[in-house]
């Protein structure tokens, strides 16, 4: 055990999208995973109700790992791990409902093993070491949540009387958008999202909106920005280990706001390697320098 000062690392990001049969959950998260990797090979599809590969597949060539019943814990972390031994960048789950309700699911684990309240630590502890999987994967990860239904009848924009379907509770174990940086919830058939978690404080609070691909490179833009932020101690450092001016060059121009208020050792730097540059090629033409 150890303390360190805290510092950025490179984070990957857990996203989640919620809302009712027929919102475009998983077009959506299609869009959005293309946005962040810009490269439909490294994208793979882990479909647990076999729609994202066989309604999508004109978007571009990602992959998919099919997922059938029973849907037990166990088999989205195999699900999981495969994907990230085969070099996928980001992996969507589409939908991470059916590890808890579909069949051979946790609900139905608990049932199994008699329904009684003292039967829900070994199925929490099998739920949790999928959550654990989702949290710690070298991977990007947006997972899919069905939400239930109801039905509301309302005033549509002319007037008139019409059914609206709602989506209401996540269909998963409660609380699991508290372990996402993301989550959009999906509020009708427009495909219309609005942040119901957001710990990066792009779209709390703002007005609702269609994802696409642009949503997907803001938020990849805003991780790596942050990942990329050095403090002053680490950027002198930098300077220290560039061996060339290029090197150096590029240091200033990747930073510029704190290399700013560095110019100096960036001056002293640059000098030290003109200097080694001069007496390398006046080594090189016979004339050495004078030792005692």
């Amino acid at each position: 055990m150890e303390i360190k000062k805290a510092s950025q690392k490179a984070k990957k990001l857990r996203i989640g999208l919620s809302g009712a049969s027929g919102f475009g959950k998983s077009y959506s998260a299609l869009n959005l995973a293309f946005g962040i990797t810009n490269d439909w090979k490294k994208i793979c599809v882990i479909d647990s109700e076999c729609s994202s590969a066989s309604l999508y597949t004109g978007l571009g060539s990602f992959n998919t790992i099919e997922i059938n019943a029973p849907f037990t814990p166990e088999k989205f972390c195999q699900a999981i791990k495969l994907a990230e031994d085969s070099n996928m960048e980001l992996i969507i789950i589409d939908s991470i409902s059916m590890e808890w309700s579909g069949s051979g699911g946790c609900l139905d684990i608990h049932e199994q093993l008699g329904g009684r309240f003292q039967d829900w630590a070994p199925v929490k502890k099998r739920h949790q070491a999928f959550i654990d999987a989702i949290l710690q994967s070298k991977c990007h990860i947006i997972t899919t949540v069905r939400r239930k239904v109801e039905y509301s009848l309302d005033k549509d924009s002319n007037g008139r009387s019409k059914v609206f379907k709602l989506g209401t509770k996540e269909i998963t174990q409660e609380g699991y958008e508290y372990e996402l940086d993301i989550n959009f919830e999906l509020i009708n058939e427009n495909h219309l999202v609005k942040a119901t978690k957001d710990r990066l404080n792009l779209y709390m609070n703002k007005p609702e909106f269609v994802i696409n691909a642009s949503t997907g490179k803001k938020l990849i833009n805003y991780i790596n920005n942050i990942s990329n932020t050095m403090t002053k101690s680490e950027m002198q450092q930098k300077i220290v280990e560039c061996m060339t001016i290029q090197e150096l060059s590029n240091l200033y121009q990747n930073n510029l706001d704190l290399a700013k208020s560095l110019e100096q050792d960036f001056i002293n730097k640059k000098n030290l390697l003109n200097n080694l540059i001069s007496n390398v090629s006046t080594n090189g033409n016979g004339t050495y320098p004078h030792t005692s």
